[in-house]
């Protein structure tokens, strides 16, 4: 059997029929896709289900309250997708309640926090208060995720050594920034090449426009990992 392959595609396009037409065409080739707030607020709940909830990375990244980040949980839950996502930024307590919440509904769903965003560099988290270097900014807020029992962390390429080594082998490391060599970057900052990204220990690598931009997407995909 071939390996199942470590890519999400971002489906970040701003109509069902074009993220449908994509899913369809780039499934046997990737191992599943990422529904942001561009699709999910242009096509509602309903696509998650059309492209197949157990393929799907929920990407909303909750921010609220804790009861508001519970509910939202219980329905991203509800849904049956593979994985959804929350601020780390919200804090112990926030985390804490949207995990309880969602594994009352389905143990299944993997429930992951967002540390630091890859558009963000030192001189953009001085600007939002966090005085320090990414790096550091992501170990702290990944170790909270745990703590919160969380089942990992979204994080850029650069931090991924340093995360497994501290949260450990079991905790899911979900890596966006990820870019076949050549490519443009776009708004991301902090960035590897896929193979550089799961040499590092990456789980899950999410890659948007290098696939769905191309002018083959389907060959694009098929052959993102020797890239």
């Amino acid at each position: 059997m071939p390996t199942p392959s470590p890519v999400f595609v971002a489906l970040d396009v701003p109509r069902k029929i074009e993220a449908l037409q994509l899913a369809q065409l780039l499934s046997p080739h990737v191992g599943g896709f990422k529904v942001g707030l561009e699709l999910f607020c242009s096509a509602g709940p309903a696509i998650v289900e059309e492209i197949g909830a157990a393929s799907v990375f929920l990407d909303l990244k909750f921010h609220d309250i804790p009861n508001t980040v519970a509910g939202a949980s219980r329905a991203a839950a509800r849904l049956g997708v593979k994985i959804f996502n929350m601020h780390c930024l919200g804090g112990l307590e926030m985390m804490k309640a949207g995990a309880t919440a969602a594994r009352e509904i389905n143990g299944d769903t993997k429930i992951i926090g967002v540390t630091v965003l890859t558009s963000h560099d030192a001189a953009q988290l001085q600007q939002i208060g966090l005085a320090e270097e990414p790096a550091l900014a992501v170990r702290r807020l990944a170790l909270l995720a745990r703590e919160a029992e969380l089942d990992g962390v979204v994080c850029s390429p650069h931090e991924i050594e340093a995360v497994r080594k501290e949260c450990g082998a079991d905790f899911l490391l979900v890596t966006p920034g990820v870019r076949p060599a050549g490519a443009a970057l776009g708004d991301q900052k902090r960035v590897m090449t896929p193979q550089q990204a799961l040499q590092a220990g990456a789980d899950w690598l999410v890659v948007g426009r290098p696939i769905t931009a191309a002018a083959d997407p389907a060959r694009a995909a098929a052959g993102i990992m020797e890239r």
